[in-house]
This record gives C-alpha cells, sequence and structure tokens, in this order.
C-alpha cells in the first residue's frame, strides 16, 4: 500500500439532538473533547451502569483511529444526585450514609475506587480527568447566580430552574410527555411540572454531612447542575460530544442544556446551542425481567462475574458483539459464550506470537500499515475502517478481527501489526492476555490450582500404569469440584463456568 493512500472511511456519529447519523468533525482541528457523565458513588455500578464506559470508550479509541487527539472528561457524583433521576427524594449519599452509619467520605472513596478498578478491569482508557462534584461547589454557586435573575425562582425548599424561560425546552428528549413528567417528583410552588433543582435547601433542623453555604441558604448544589458547570470549567462551551445512558435523554441532559443556554446567554441568539454538538446514548443492557437497575434490589456487578470466574473482558466483548444504540440482553449464557469467544481469539492470538518471537508488533501507526500491509489484508483494514466510522458499528468489525487471524499464508508480523491496531480500537488487550489468564478462580471454588496439578499429576502416573478407572475417577472428582480436564490440550484444564442470574 503506498503512503499516498489512506483510510478515507468518514466518520459519522449519531446525534441525539437530531435523531440522524451526521458527519463528524471536531470544533478544533485534530482534537475531540467528550465529557462522560460518571457514576454516583453511593453503591456498586452495575453491568447496565458499565455499559455506558464500554460505548464511550470506544468511541474515544474510534476518534483516536481516526488520527485526533482527545481530551475526555469523567466525573464523579458525590453529591446531590436524587434518589430518583428525576429530581425527586433524598441524596443517594446521604440516604447510603445513614443506611450504612458510615461518613459520606468514606463512602464516596470507597465505591470511586471500586468504579476505577472496574474501568481499568474492562481495559477502558482512564480519562484525561476526573472531576469531583464536590471540587466544584463553588463554582456551581456562581453559575447559579449568573442565572438566577433570569432562569430561577426561589421556594422554601431551594431554588429552582424555569424550564419554560429557554426555548424549545426538552428538544433533546424528543418533547415531553405525560410519562417523562409522571418521574418528576410534584414540589408545591414549582411553576411547571418540568422545572427542576438548581439548589437544594437543607431541611429546617436538619445536618447533612454534604452542605454548603449558599445565597439561598445552606444546602447543596442540584445533580444537573454539576455536569453543567464541570463540562464548562474543563472543556469550555462549546465541546464536541456529550455522552450517557439512554435514561439521560429524557431528563438529566435536557436540563443540563437548558442550563447551558441559560449560562451563555444563546436563548434567543444562538437557539441551536446546547453546550455540546453532539449527545450520544447508548441503550440499556437488560435481563429478561427488564433494565438492570439497583433499585431491584439485586444487581450484577463487574466483581460478581470475576467471583464467577469469568474474564472481566468477556462481558467487554459482550458489549462489542452489539452495537451500543440496541438494547443488549444480558444472561448467563450470553456471557458464557463471549468468554468462549475471547479465548478463541486469545489463543488464535498467541499461536501467532509463538510464530513471531521477537517481532515488536504493538501500537502500529496507521501510516506504516498504509505503507507495508500486504495486499491480502488491505481489504480488511478498509472493512473494519468503514465498519468503526459508521457509527461504532463493532458488531461487523469484530467478524473482521476475527478473519485477520485466521487468514493463511500472510507473514505473522504483519499480521500481528493489523491485529494489533484493530484490537487498540476495540480494547481487548489482545497483544497482552495469554489463555491462561483467562482462566480466573471462581470465589466459591473448593479446590486450588496447586492441587488441581497435583490431581492430574497422580491421573497422569495412572494413565501410564494403565489404571484407567483411577484415572477416570480422578477427572470426575475434578469435574464435581467445577474443573475442566482437557486431555491433549497444554492448558491441561479450566474452570468449569456456573453461572446464576443477578448476584
Amino acid at each position: 500500500m503506498s503512503d499516498d493512500q489512506h483510510i478515507t472511511a468518514p466518520l459519522r456519529l449519531f446525534n441525539s439532538l437530531t435523531r440522524t447519523i451526521e458527519p463528524f468533525a471536531p470544533i478544533e482541528d485534530g482534537h475531540a473533547r467528550i465529557y462522560s457523565c460518571g457514576p454516583t458513588v453511593y453503591n456498586y455500578a452495575h453491568l447496565g451502569n458499565l455499559r455506558a464506559y464500554v460505548f464511550t470508550d470506544t468511541l474515544r479509541r474510534t476518534l483516536l483511529w481516526k488520527g485526533l487527539s482527545v481530551t475526555h472528561i469523567i466525573n464523579i457524583t458525590d453529591v446531590g444526585h436524587l434518589t430518583s433521576d428525576a429530581d425527586a427524594g433524598d441524596d443517594k449519599m446521604e440516604a447510603a450514609a445513614r443506611a450504612s452509619a458510615q461518613s459520606i467520605w468514606d463512602i464516596a472513596a470507597h465505591y470511586t475506587q471500586a468504579f476505577k478498578q472496574n474501568i481499568a478491569d474492562l481495559n477502558i482508557l482512564s480519562p484525561s480527568e476526573w472531576t469531583v462534584a464536590t471540587d466544584y461547589v463553588p463554582q456551581m454557586i456562581e453559575f447559579a447566580q449568573k442565572i438566577a435573575p433570569t432562569h430561577c425562582y426561589e421556594l422554601d425548599s431551594g431554588l429552582y430552574f424555569d424550564s419554560s424561560s429557554v426555548p424549545a425546552y426538552g428538544a433533546l428528549a424528543g418533547g415531553r410527555d405525560d410519562a417523562a413528567h409522571a418521574r418528576i417528583d410534584p414540589v408545591a410552588g414549582k411553576r411547571n411540572a418540568s422545572d427542576f433543582a438548581i439548589w437544594r435547601k437543607s431541611p429546617p433542623g436538619e445536618q447533612r454531612q454534604m452542605e454548603w453555604d449558599s445565597p439561598w441558604g445552606k444546602g447543596a448544589p442540584g445533580w444537573h447542575l454539576e455536569c453543567s458547570v464541570m463540562s464548562l470549567a474543563r472543556l469550555g462551551h462549546p465541546f464536541d460530544i456529550h455522552t450517557g445512558g439512554i435514561d439521560h435523554r429524557e431528563i438529566h441532559h435536557p436540563n443540563e442544556i437548558a442550563q447551558n443556554q441559560a449560562y451563555c446567554g444563546c436563548t434567543d441568539a444562538e437557539p441551536g446551542f446546547t453546550g455540546a454538538r453532539w449527545w450520544m446514548h447508548n441503550n440499556f443492557l437488560v435481563d429478561r425481567s427488564g433494565k438492570m437497575s439497583k433499585s431491584k434490589g439485586g444487581f450484577t456487578t463487574l466483581f460478581s462475574l470475576i467471583d464467577a470466574g469469568v474474564h472481566p473482558l468477556a462481558y467487554r466483548l459482550l458489549c462489542l458483539g452489539a452495537h451500543y444504540r440496541s438494547e443488549l440482553e444480558f444472561s448467563a449464557e450470553g456471557v458464557a459464550a463471549a468468554l468462549t469467544r475471547l479465548k478463541r481469539l486469545v489463543m488464535g492470538v498467541e499461536g501467532l506470537k509463538a510464530r513471531a518471537e521477537g517481532v515488536t508488533w504493538q501500537s502500529p501507526r496507521l501510516d506504516y500499515l498504509r505503507a507495508n500491509l500486504h495486499p491480502k489484508l488491505v481489504p480488511l483494514l478498509e472493512q473494519f475502517d468503514a465498519a468503526i466510522a459508521d457509527d461504532l458499528m463493532t458488531p461487523r468489525a469484530l467478524p473482521l478481527l476475527e478473519e485477520a487471524i485466521a487468514i493463511k499464508k500472510i507473514p505473522v508480523d504483519e499480521k500481528l501489526c493489523l491485529i494489533a491496531a484493530f484490537d487498540a480500537a476495540l480494547g481487548l488487550n489482545l497483544m497482552t492476555l495469554g489463555r491462561a489468564d483467562l482462566r480466573l478462580q471462581p470465589k466459591d471454588a473448593v479446590i486450588t490450582p496447586d492441587a488441581i496439578e497435583a490431581e492430574l499429576e497422580r491421573r497422569a502416573a495412572a494413565r501410564a500404569d494403565k489404571d484407567f478407572a483411577l484415572s477416570d475417577e480422578i477427572r470426575d472428582a475434578l469435574i464435581a469440584q467445577g474443573v475442566d480436564v482437557m486431555d491433549g490440550d497444554p492448558l491441561r484444564w479450566d474452570w468449569r463456568l456456573t453461572l446464576a442470574q443477578g448476584s
């Protein structure tokens, strides 16, 4: 492939604002700025929450694939998010602190660290910066002071944003309906059902663990205010892309947009201004009983999958196997199939690496691929680029990775360079993982790996002595303890995967 040839598929992304797929070009040439709604750190993230970050990481990796530099912000919400996403109920952090009789700061620290561990386990690139809500409260008060005279009114419970004060409020959600309004807690004195709290006053006689002085009394910021302030502070307005789960499209993100419009004074002069040029949303992860949610009481976390012996990148692969805008069903069978598919990918790459000892393949530049790729691999490169450039169509890209591994009569170093490039976009860590790394011990295993190896040595001796009855007895005993014996396989054994729905 000559130097003047290019990977030319234009990057096209679905914009929730317009409900269409549009060609993407960053505001600043060569540099994309992304803000992602982060977790509220009152509990462990469930797998549905984490799907949003696999999606955003895929977006970021695709932008990098296309040669852009990326500034990516993820926030940590440690105050202000209420027990209903629709601006109702108690602060989730305060409620968790009371329930556990712990300091709210300790709870925030614990679950923040747990979330960052999930991000690392899923091979999600760390953001350019984590922004923590409580670090920005002074800026939130300043923001609220600026918009209050024209767009807000005060009630006994706090400062509220008048949603009728900005044009086309709720356009991101496609217009509000009765169901959306029903999710919003009625507050005596609110002018409109869709009005929302900018600042929530602490109730008389009640002292919260997290509260600040403000012109409207002691209290805490509203959840919607936090993201407007942190995105403005770290990325400026406008920036390129704002991401989140599809549930944010109905209330949280329209409220952010309204605040952004009020703050910049763009409500009349620039009615199309929303803070971000693109708003992108991933769909739900569902189990057979409906959307996965912490509110059900029991929920499946990445930690629970790992405890069951599932490598976390199997969940990443499960997510990549569906388009981010499609609902994805979660099931034990689906996770097991994803783990099997991951094992096959790892085994294929491991075999290639064994044949290419001493060859450097990590992070090849695309200009290198363009200049040096074997002609037989060029169509795969072009098809892969077209797939991920088509609104992150990873279900089309994954089979191309598998085809690249399997294709015959190609120099192994060239195959590995192409595979490494594909993996840089998909994030499965194939160039580092070995098959043995996927062999995670289930938490409830009653036998240790050392004991398994000892039993296999005893079985080998029995087979050498032609004592096949004893050999079968040892094999059956291992199976009963959750171990698959793999005769003729260099790995020799693996844990037998048994998954129960939920955690």
